[in-house]
């Protein structure tokens, strides 16, 4: 068996080394221009030349959970797109999501502030039954993020595309389809985007959702930033609807000098790092859906094309 691997903006030899220690009775190699034909291949935002001289590829192993890039280039429909399910990001999640809503809910950012100046300030506290989180994606991240906040005793909401049977064994009251969107965001508080990037949660995060949230609400994007509408998301926190934002990911990235976003005083940003891919978690996931797709088993994780995740 021949593997390809071809990722930007990593540094291939540790991942070579872990996948041919992993899998020592194939062929892994870096793929360059003009290398032979290989049967797989791992891939992180490969060139569209990658999948043009390697058209025989039977599957496609992403380093990541998210397969939006991948999904815009051409792509032979006998080529199985797999995709990351965890490999290590949904603990890391878990703990962003957490730290950016207590640190909003007990009111951390205002105390920070009043320390600064030398104050000694106190805060009335808040009442979590006043504090209803929604999740927006109950994919795995987004259920395990659900379950980290049910430990802090929130109310959590969740809505997906489709039902989730599953979300009920976590605590949550879940929502499916969008009819039920509307109802869903009426009762949260605060609100995190867990969706996978398609053509419709594009811009899923605009005023005509947004200011569906509750007066005072906090929204935290983990997801694609492309899912917010920036104009929109400035004017309601402008307005006093929304209270902060934290956003971990933007429509252009690294995040440019001159957008609003970095000095508006109700934003917090981060540089797209709520939840990295860990190299040796990945490479355990990726082998064990290697060697079940030779064994003929069927696999998790299989990209569903039309759905876009």
């Amino acid at each position: 068996m021949r593997i390809a691997f071809c990722c930007t903006d990593t540094r291939p030899e540790p991942w070579l080394e872990g996948l041919r220690a992993a899998l020592p009775q194939a062929d892994v190699s870096l793929w360059q221009p003009g290398a032979p034909p290989a049967d797989i291949a791992v891939v992180w935002a490969p060139p569209q030349q990658f999948l043009d001289e390697q058209p025989q590829l039977k599957a496609l192993f992403n380093i990541g959970a998210g397969v939006d890039a991948l999904l815009r280039l051409r792509i032979p429909e006998h080529t199985a797109i797999v995709r990351l399910e965890d490999a290590g990001m949904a603990a890391q999640m878990a703990e962003y999501v957490c730290h950016a809503l207590i640190r909003h809910f007990r009111e951390f950012d205002v105390l920070e502030q009043a320390a600064q100046r030398g104050e000694w300030a106190y805060r009335k506290p808040r009442r979590r039954q006043d504090f209803a989180v929604g999740v927006l994606g109950l994919g795995v991240l987004g259920l395990r993020v659900a379950q980290a906040l049910r430990q802090f005793e929130f109310s959590v909401h969740g809505w997906s595309q489709s039902p989730k049977p599953e979300a009920a064994a976590w605590g949550l009251e879940a929502h499916a389809g969008w009819a039920a969107l509307p109802t869903f965001l009426s009762q949260c508080q605060a609100l995190v985007c867990l969706l996978p990037l398609t053509d419709q949660t594009r811009d899923i995060l605009s005023r005509d959702t947004l200011q569906q949230l509750r007066p005072g609400a906090y929204v935290v994007n983990v997801a694609r930033g492309a899912h917010v509408v920036d104009e929109d998301l400035l004017a309601l926190l402008d307005s006093g609807h929304l209270a902060g934002a934290t956003l971990d990911v933007f429509r252009t990235e690294p995040l440019p000098p001159e957008h609003p976003f970095w000095r508006h005083p109700r934003i917090t940003l981060t540089p797209h790092t709520s939840a990295r891919t860990l190299r040796d978690d990945s490479i355990e996931q990726i082998v064990g859906k290697i060697a079940a797709w030779q064994r003929g088993e069927a696999i998790s994780g299989v990209v569903d094309r039309e759905r876009g995740y």
